[in-house]
């Protein structure tokens, strides 16, 4: 079965845009709006990868969510990509986002940008599924 990314986006135009380029790449995909604050969505849903589309701050429903997911035994585990136009930000939390497996796509980025950092957060995430040989 093809894995499911739910997309988080306060703009449905931007929520299309996503499930046009993840569903060409055969992915399933969850649209979501910035009304998902809590983490019964993200537990509803059990997606492979959680792309949220924001700039990234301290009251920005999207940082929150995901703080949350970080926090929350049951979402912890689950990849993060961060579409994000705050590039001094993201420099200065880059170390910090990549310890939390959580990705970044700049703003703009190109399709194929998109779909290669897709690829290797659920490369990462199926790395840590294998068991542990002794």
């Amino acid at each position: 079965m093809s894995k499911l990314i739910m997309v988080v986006n306060d703009t449905q135009e931007i929520l299309e845009m996503f499930e046009l380029i993840l569903t060409e790449e055969g992915y399933r995909v969850s649209l979501h709006s910035y009304e998902v604050r809590n983490l019964d969505s993200v537990k509803q849903v059990k997606p492979d990868l959680l792309i949220v589309d924001q700039m990234i701050g301290n009251e920005n429903p999207g940082w929150q969510l995901i703080q949350k997911m970080k926090m929350d035994r049951y979402t912890a585990d689950i990849p993060i990509l961060v579409c994000t136009a705050a590039v001094t930000v993201v420099h200065e939390l880059q170390g910090r986002l990549k310890e939390k497996n959580i990705g970044i796509v700049l703003k703009p980025f190109d399709i194929n940008e998109l779909i290669n950092a897709v690829k290797l957060a659920l490369k990462e995430r199926v790395a840590t599924d294998q068991p542990v040989k002794k």
